[in-house]
Formats: C-alpha cells, structure tokens, sequence
C-alpha cells in the first residue's frame, strides 16, 4: 500500500444529522505543494475549480461527496475501506492514485461520473480500487477507462481516430435482456446473421462520437466457456440503435483463452449503440442443414473490369430450384431472387434503401442465405462487396 500523505484535517458539525461534514461556501482553496485530507464527507455549495496540490479521503468509513457544485481536484488519492459515494461528480486535472476502495457513482444516474481532464491520469488500479460506475474523460483519443463492479476491475480501452471533447463509460454485471439498474431490455436472440450466441452475464454502456475502436476483458465470471469451447469465436458486440439488434462489431481475433482474454471491435461510432458485451460468432459458411456443398468466400467488385463483376456460385447450378437472399451487416435484406444465376452485381433490387439506390450498395461484407428448395437444404456465409 502506498504511504499516505500528510493529512490536513478538517470536521465541521452538521446540525441536521449526527455524521460531520466538510462544508465548502466558497472559502476552500488547496495551493500548490498542499494537502487536504478527507476523513469526513464533503459538501460543495461553491464552483471550485483552482485546487493544486494533493486531496485525499481516507479512513474506515465510506465518505460521500455532495453539493451543488461539481468540484475539481488536483491530485486525489483514494484509501477507504467502505468506498467513496459520489452524489454528483468529481473533476481530476492530474493523477487520481488508487489505493483501496472505489469510487462510486449511482449508475441509474449516469449524469454523475467521475471525469478525467484534459492531461490527467490514474495510478494504482486494481479489482479492490476503480470506478464502480461512470468515468468520463475530455479531450482525449486514447484511454482506459477504469472501470469495473464490486468485484472485479473490468476496463474499456478506447482508441479514437481523433480528440475525444468528452466520452464516457460504465461496466455493468446484469443481465442485457432484464437488467436492473439501465433503461430498456435487450432481446441477446435479436442478433444479425453472423451471431450465434450473446452473453446475458454483463455489458458495457459507452457513449462518444468519434469513431473508435474498442477493447474489452473478459474472464471466467463473463461465462465465455459456457458458450463456446473455441477461442476464435469470441467477438465483441454492440446492440444497434438502427437495426434494434445485436451486431457483430469484430475486428481482430481474441486473445487469450476462452476463461480471459480481451478481444477488440472494428472502427464504430459509440453513440450508435446502446451498449456493449462479448458473443459468438457462427463459423462462415456452415451449413444450416447437413452439409453437400462447400462453398467458397466471394468477392464482387462490380467495376466492369470481367473479373468478380458478380455474386456466381457455381456450386447451385445443378441443384434445382433455389433462393437466394443477401444482407446488410444489420440485417436487413438489400437482395432476393429466386433461381439464382448470377443477378447480383452490386444493387439492391428491393425498395427498402432509402438514399443513392441507384449508386449501388456501399462496399463492405454483406451476408447470403441459399435455400436449395428441392432438396430442402440451407445455407449462409458472407461475401465482400468492393467498389
């Protein structure tokens, strides 16, 4: 454990309960090379936003920050045995030292956080010191968020293609489809095509809007190994405000185990989604029934240059009739025609695109089911469309 700084120490009587308080009207100021100590709650009723030196709340009982005035402290260090409440949030300009007991924020209230400024930084993070609840960062591209619940330190790490002027984030050990204490139910059966399965142990709620890549742990209490046996299955995904359901948000392979490891997102934009965990994917090209076909990954680039021009499988040709039917990566269908050949090349030809229809599809993966109808079989697998 770290030494404890030189304590200031300051108790002021509450008439209205028999606990103290620290009351702060406007008077309190920590200059640089000072210290205040915290063995006692803290109530802000005046901006204070000018502290340097080191605040620091300490003690055997949980310590609880109020007021009306969010307050900015330079250096803070936490070492509490029961914790630090927060009743709104709490800025930190420089480095936040964890010790021993987290910092608590009401995650039914996500408008208290406690917020990371500019050039500041944490030290010290463990299973038993974090965040339990929302942190917030401003102007930042790069940051772990250290974040987790009772028991375990869970971070988020976000990677931005620019300046984040603020994001924030909260880990959550509740089930998505009923969970207690975030709005809404999120159906972990409503996923896109290339989803088998999604965790109802936990999630994350990330808000921002740059976009971002994303990494996210997992260990044995994520009950990764319930799902699946096989590593590279694991993904990261995120519930779709658009499409209302879960979709595959992977862009590298997981690392690790399927009992720990972290896995990482393709570029997205936070804001897009309602919140964030781990799932399985289904394995390309699998069957859906038994399997007398193999087939290959495809690529359209319809640019008219002979090669690829169209979506062919020449696998189906001699099968009978089929239905061919072909997805967005939200799952919505941009295609469909029945005894395919080669029709696709590019265009959707429903009319459920709302803009530029006539420009073609967007290049991206796209997903495919085959129906062979006469011999009542089915297949999916994914294709590239390249401009």
């Amino acid at each position: 454990m770290n030494k404890l700084h030189l304590l200031i120490f300051f108790l002021i009587g509450s008439t209205a309960s028999a606990q103290t308080a620290l009351y702060n009207n406007g008077n309190l100021r920590i200059h640089e090379g000072g210290s205040l100590g915290f063995h006692t709650n803290f109530i802000n009723a005046s901006p204070m936003d000018g502290n340097l030196g080191l605040t620091g709340f300490y003690g055997t009982a949980p310590l609880m920050v109020s007021g009306e005035f969010t307050p900015q402290f330079h250096d803070v260090e936490i070492a509490l045995e029961n914790d630090l409440l927060l009743a709104l949030g709490v800025n930190n300009s420089n480095n936040t030292n964890f010790i021993l007991g987290n910092v608590r924020t009401p995650l039914t209230q996500p408008e208290i956080f406690y917020t990371f400024l500019d050039d500041s930084f944490y030290t010290g993070e463990n299973d038993l010191s974090k965040v339990e609840g929302y942190a917030a960062i401003t102007n930042k591209q790069e940051f772990i968020f250290p974040i987790g619940d009772r028991t375990f330190l869970r971070p988020l790490i976000i990677r931005s293609t620019s300046i984040n002027l603020f994001a924030k984030c909260a880990y959550f050990y509740e089930d998505a489809n009923n969970p207690n204490s975030f709005p809404g139910t999120y159906n972990t059966l409503n996923t896109a095509l290339d989803i088998e399965l999604v965790s109802d142990q936990e999630f994350w709620r990330l808000e921002g809007n740059v976009p971002s890549t994303v990494s996210l742990t997992y260990n044995t209490r994520s009950g990764l190994q319930d799902l699946t046996d096989d590593v590279t299955k694991i993904i990261p995904v995120g519930y779709s405000k658009l499409s209302g359901r879960w979709v595959n948000l992977a862009g590298s392979a997981a690392t690790g185990t399927v009992n720990e490891g972290i896995v990482s997102t393709e570029e997205f934009v936070p804001d897009d989604y309602e919140i964030l965990t781990l799932g399985v994917s289904k394995i390309p090209y699998e069957p859906l029934s038994k399997e007398v076909l193999t087939l290959d990954n495809y690529i359209v680039s319809a640019n008219g240059d002979g090669i690829n021009d169209t979506f062919f499988i020449p696998e189906i040709m001699d099968k009978g009739n089929n239905l061919v039917q072909i997805y967005d990566r939200y799952g919505l269908k941009v295609f469909e025609f029945e005894n395919y050949t080669n029709e696709f090349i590019g265009f959707s030809n429903l009319n459920n695109i709302p803009l530029n229809a006539e420009k073609g599809l967007p290049a991206g993966v796209y997903f495919y089911t085959i129906a062979l109808i006469d011999e009542e079989l089915n297949y999916q697998g994914f294709l590239y469309l390249a401009r």
